[in-house]
């Protein structure tokens, strides 16, 4: 892993759960996040998901049992996973791991009340 910089959060740890289907990391200032695989693919950052602009964002529906087959390292500065459904072609910098941690609550309850306005469903 590299060392902490001035340029944002860096973790110590990454370790996936296949099991249980999460992603448990640790930052340098200690605090550690469990980041559901579901989470992370419906918040993905690719092009694919979050469109190319505002208001192009789409909906990820029926991920709730999609797995991480493999995380590679981009740099120094990110992860990209490949998931059991295809999607491979986001880029997870730390600063929006941290984000997606430090936001978790808030993040998941807009998720699914999108969800539900869609009308559609997780499985």
């Amino acid at each position: 892993m590299p060392e902490p910089s001035e340029a944002g959060p860096v973790p110590t740890e990454i370790t996936l759960h296949q099991k249980s289907r999460l992603m448990e990391i640790a930052f340098a200032d200690g605090k550690t996040f469990r980041l559901p695989y579901e989470y992370l693919r419906v918040h993905s950052p690719s092009a694919e998901v979050r469109g190319h602009g505002p208001g192009q964002e789409v909906l990820q529906v029926g991920k709730s049992k999609v797995e991480i087959r493999s995380l590679e390292p981009v740099g120094s500065y990110a992860v990209q996973p490949a998931f059991s459904d295809g999607h491979s072609t986001g880029i997870y910098s730390w600063e929006y791991l941290y984000h997606l941690g430090e936001n978790q609550e808030r993040l998941w309850a807009d998720y699914l009340a999108r969800l539900e306005s869609a009308g559609a469903s997780r499985d």
